[in-house]
């Protein structure tokens, strides 16, 4: 059995029989809530291990309850709304959202989701072995204690900012960052034209760890919202 216990925030009966039931499938745990208050108040009771929140629920903004939840704990959470705007999307990953989910969506799409976020839970927990001064994921290598990045067993050379961009796409492995997010990050402020340079620095990161005639992709673009290192 699936031992992930999963809190699903959603109003419409229809959505919800929909989530449970594909969590049922996959024997993963479930909870159920209707209203923010409920998935505060479940949150905090039950301590789910991963939350899939709804944001039009009818007594408060799911991106409130983001932060409320955020004020006690780091429980990874996806957003899956029928808000498709990037301002919508921008805002609930800056408020602490995991990852977002726009409706309608696959069955197909969610389990991935989850998987993913799966991933970044067991890394969380500790339950994979302690890497604190090497980051691998694929052929790329990130010796942390060097400062030296491997494609392959080839050192790449990197620019400082280069080299800080992707060590903290690394360690936010499967997560959607926020443009907003990786500017404060990088140059401790967000400005249009941080937003700019940071098009032009993850460009040319990208071409030096995903070279041309590769396959392989660590970066994903989010259109108009920021950057995602998937799990290769």
């Amino acid at each position: 059995m699936n031992k992930y216990m999963i809190l699903v925030v959603e109003d419409d009966a229809a959505v919800r029989n929909l989530i449970t039931t594909t969590l049922e499938t996959q024997e993963y745990k479930h909870l159920t809530a209707s209203t923010g208050k409920e998935a505060i108040t479940e949150s905090v009771s039950y301590k789910p291990d991963i939350v899939l929140l709804d944001l039009g629920l009818p007594d408060m903004d799911g991106i409130d309850v983001i932060r409320k939840i955020r004020t006690w704990s780091a429980m990874p959470i996806i957003v899956i709304s029928a808000r498709s705007d990037d301002t919508d999307k921008i805002d609930a990953l800056d408020a602490g959202a995991d990852d977002y989910l726009t409706k309608p969506f696959s069955v197909q799409e969610l389990l991935a989701r989850l998987r993913v976020t799966q991933r970044r839970l067991i890394a969380m927990q500790g339950l994979l072995p302690a890497q604190e001064s090497q980051f691998k994921n694929g052929e790329l290598t990130i010796d942390y204690a060097a400062g030296c990045v491997y494609l392959s067993g080839t050192e790449i050379h990197l620019t400082p900012i280069e080299y800080k961009l992707l060590c903290l796409l690394a360690k936010n492995i499967g997560k959607v960052l926020t443009h907003n997010y990786i500017t404060k990050e990088i140059w401790g402020c967000s400005w249009d034209s941080d937003v700019a340079s940071l098009r032009v620095f993850m460009a040319t990161l990208r071409k030096k760890i995903e070279p041309p005639g590769t396959s392989v992709q660590y970066i994903q673009t989010h259109i108009g919202i920021g950057y995602r290192m998937l799990k290769v």
